[in-house]
């Protein structure tokens, strides 16, 4: 290739085929679950993040409109998976908290994901896995743009 920006476009290739085969095989860490992939994600971000996110954090650091995301977030909240309070910060952006049952969910999909990255990781060196996430870390990193906010 000729350009840095065609190795660009094959990295967005392999990551697009790679994320299609993980979410295949993951796909079963979800059964018996019934939330959508997006609010599955939603949910994980509510769950895993350190301090309550608001919705606008998750769009930006999942790359998916608000808009998206509150409905997912909104769907979560119907089920008592996710509850929302004020947030001292900002009027309109309310903070997103994990309720016990969705905490509860969002463990027993990561339960089945550990067993499903188990079996996977067989076909996988280690040390390379954790390389690759280090280098895509730091390549969504260097696609920041500054006017989104920070990247989580």
């Amino acid at each position: 290739m000729s350009s840095s920006h065609s190795y660009l476009i094959v990295l967005l290739d392999a990551i697009m085929r790679t994320g299609g085969r993980l979410r295949e095989a993951f796909a079963e860490a979800r059964q018996g679950i019934a939330l959508s992939q997006m609010e599955q994600t939603v949910l994980t971000a509510v769950v895993e993040a350190q301090r309550p996110p608001t919705v606008p954090q998750i769009g930006r650091a999942l790359g998916h409109p608000r808009q998206v995301v509150q409905r997912a977030a909104n769907a979560l909240a119907e089920r008592g998976l996710i509850s929302q309070a004020p947030n001292p910060d900002h009027k309109r952006a309310n903070l997103l908290l994990p309720t016990d049952a969705g905490t509860r969910l969002q463990r027993r999909a990561n339960d089945r994901a550990e067993e499903i990255a188990e079996r996977l990781i067989a076909n996988l060196d280690p040390a390379e896995v954790r390389e690759a996430t280090r280098l895509l870390g730091s390549i969504r990193a260097g696609l920041h743009s500054p006017e989104r906010g920070s990247p989580a």
